[in-house]
């Protein structure tokens, strides 16, 4: 029996058969979203459709709450949602599935056998190859249009030259580690702890099998996913190969490699970021993504054409004030595919070379499960079938299907139904408000408990998003439906500097962050409180990374808060822009210059200049290995509110960085401290 399908029929006896001879009162507690049920929470991912429209491949994503893992399977549906099965079982992560030329055979990752390695699957009969055994991870598969040869990028490490040498030990010796000696800008990276002495390179490797052959070499990166020429003779590639690339580490460029002969020759050469190169499919024309560097803290992404050569570049959306990601040309060569997000709901649509833009799809995104970011993924065929993942504020995301002439949208899964059939979810309301400072019209969103009434009182949590360079959206988000479980009103919204609402929107924190962004905020909790259903008597707010800034700063100027919770902030600014994981990018764009050039200016933005004005009950809970804002940011915090005998307490969740939701059991953690430091402080 297949081993997903056992344990559903398992869980599923025992979900039925524990509901016998339950009081009441104990089914309805049942029925409240759970921390305990993140780990029941399944995803799509990376939907790839078939060249033809007739089948899409995707990835299934679920969580083993033995091994407080993600794991993922592949699986496969006709265009109409029938015939859908796995193509792979296991308790291992499958993922990247990419179809051949001929959709006869499939080529994806795995980590059945250790670490990820490429695996080959004939389609019609079931077999499969075991491609790789490589001492590397390989990333970024891309097949070669004849289906004959897989590009792909891998890190290749070096021996970097030593300063000293150290006498040996003798044999038997008990000695310490060697130091580690650092002389690169960036050495540590979130999520990665100290980096290797490793270079990301492209490869090509037999479908047939054997050896990679390494295309390019030198002290850079390869980035991105690799583009063949229609004749497979060259691969385009991103890299930021430039002189100075520590620190000017956005100055990507986009390169032609020859198969061949190695050579590598340059496309693109303006200052900034020039990527995701797209080969047109008659092959005369490129397109890319990137910007015009002016140093602001909010850059716009376009959409350039350019001829084959890298010549007569053509910015195509520079009239539309939106990001432009994932592109993708339509099979006649007149349009190009593209995602974007606008006012928190993430959109494909498709420009033609002269830029009129129209809409094929909303709602794509789903795959931050902890909350409502932005994000998703989608894939189109060559007849203009289109395959995305979908999700609204009541699923994380599915797998859902559309067509660019008929803009028809076709919902395929419903993974999560088995789950919220008996877990009755918060009910989310948009609203726009004015911001108290200029009038400027602001968005967010109410999400109320179960079972809302709203004759009664309820406590409020305000939830800030991070970046600050971000959006919120109309999306599922467990920790916001776990705080309304709890029977708190949540309310997340979109200050000015949040993205998906244009470059003069977004800048209005250009080297001004936090500040006006705090009124935006509070003038949203205003706005929810003339409702009439907020008890104004426990008013609670919390916030992750640039949330967890905007948390400490609004304590630092009000104490109308019962309780705050200040996720992995960053407490002063000077400290961070030195001690963070990339200190050649935040002095540059986010401040007008170092920080001890500007002393003043690092500090009146910095909330540990407000904390002698705090008086709110503040816990801090940072990731143990967070490199992003570092845990000596929650430290310098917590020993402050201390000092000045504020109510405090400090969380450090272990094995997490930044990303605290990596792991289910954290993101389970988190949402439970945060609840506990709120319950206690609730008049």
């Amino acid at each position: 029996m297949n081993k997903q399908i056992f344990f559903f029929l398992f869980f599923t006896l025992i979900s039925s058969n524990s509901i016998f001879g339950q009081s009441k009162d104990e089914l309805i507690s049942n029925s409240k979203f759970e921390p305990i049920d993140v780990f029941n929470l399944e995803y799509v991912s990376d939907p790839q459709i078939s060249s033809d429209g007739s089948s899409v491949l995707f990835v299934r994503n679920f969580k083993d709450i033995m091994t407080d893992g993600n794991r993922s399977n592949i699986w496969i549906s006709n265009f109409d949602g029938t015939d859908m099965f796995p193509i792979t079982t296991g308790n291992q992560s499958d993922f990247s599935p990419r179809l051949s030329p001929s959709n006869e055979t499939l080529l994806y990752l795995s980590t059945k056998g250790g670490k990820p390695q490429m695996y080959l699957r004939w389609l019609d009969n079931g077999a499969e190859s075991k491609l790789s055994n490589l001492n590397q991870s390989p990333t970024n598969l891309s097949w070669s249009p004849d289906g004959k040869w897989i590009a792909f990028l891998m890190n290749v490490p070096f021996e970097a030259k030593p300063l000293v040498k150290l006498p040996a030990k003798p044999e038997g010796a008990n000695w310490e580690t060697p130091p580690k000696y650092i002389e690169k800008m960036k050495f540590k990276a979130d999520g990665a702890g100290f980096l290797k002495n490793v270079r990301k390179q492209l490869f090509v490797l037999s479908v047939d099998g054997g050896t990679p052959r390494q295309l390019t070499f030198g002290d850079y990166d390869v980035n991105g996913t690799p583009e063949w020429t229609p004749n497979g003779s060259s691969i385009l590639m991103t890299s930021n190969r430039n002189k100075n690339r520590e620190m000017d580490p956005r100055n990507s460029e986009i390169y032609e490699v020859f198969v061949n002969t190695g050579k590598v020759t340059a496309l693109t050469k303006r200052q900034g970021p020039d990527t995701s190169p797209k080969i047109s499919p008659d092959g005369k024309s490129i397109a890319y993504l990137g910007n015009d560097e002016n140093y602001d803290g909010y850059q716009v992404t376009h959409l350039y054409v350019m001829t084959r050569t890298g010549s007569s570049s053509k910015c195509v959306t520079c009239k539309f004030d939106r990001d432009v990601e994932n592109i993708n040309w339509s099979d006649d060569g007149k349009g190009i595919y593209f995602q974007y997000n606008t006012e928190g709901n993430t959109r494909i649509a498709i420009s033609d070379l002269n830029g009129k833009i129209t809409d094929l799809a909303k709602d794509i995104g789903g795959l931050s499960i902890g909350r409502p970011y932005s994000g998703g993924q989608y894939s189109v065929s060559e007849n203009g079938i289109f395959a995305f993942t979908h999700s609204t504020p009541d699923h994380p995301a599915d797998l859902a299907t559309g067509d660019s002439k008929s803009k028809k949208i076709n919902r395929l899964t419903r993974l999560n139904d088995d789950l919220f059939s008996h877990k009755k979810l918060g009910e989310v309301e948009e609203i726009w408000y004015e911001s108290s400072f200029d009038k400027r019209k602001i968005q967010g969103w109410i999400c109320k408990p179960p079972n809302f009434d709203p004759s009664k009182k309820y406590p409020l949590i305000l939830e800030i998003h991070g970046g600050p360079f971000a959006n919120y959206g109309d999306r599922f988000s467990a920790e916001v439906q776990l705080f309304a479980a709890a029977g708190y009103v949540v309310l997340y919204t979109n200050p000015r500097g949040s993205t998906s609402y244009g470059k003069e929107f977004g800048n209005l924190i250009h080297h001004n962050y936090p500040s006006q962004d705090y009124d935006d905020l509070i003038s949203g909790v205003d706005a929810v409180i003339k409702k009439g259903y907020i008890d104004e008597d426990n008013l609670m707010v919390t916030g992750g990374s640039g949330g967890g800034v905007l948390t400490s700063w609004i304590v630092g100027k009000t104490d109308r808060f019962r309780a705050a919770v200040v996720a992995k902030p960053v407490i002063n600014w000077y400290s961070f822009v030195l001690y963070a994981d990339n200190p050649a990018f935040f002095y540059k764009y986010w401040f007008p210059g170092k920080p001890w050039d500007h002393a003043e200016h690092y500090m009146k933005r910095s909330p540990i200049s407000l904390v002698g004005n705090v008086k709110t009950p503040t816990m801090l809970l940072t990731g143990e290995q967070d490199y992003r804002t570092p845990m000596g940011e929650s430290e310098q915090y917590y020993a402050a509110l201390k000092l000045n005998n504020v109510e405090t307490a400090l969380v450090r969740i272990q094995g997490s960085g930044h990303g605290i939701a990596a792991k289910p059991s954290n993101l389970m953690a988190k949402v439970v401290y945060i609840l506990g430091w709120f319950e206690r402080y609730k008049k």
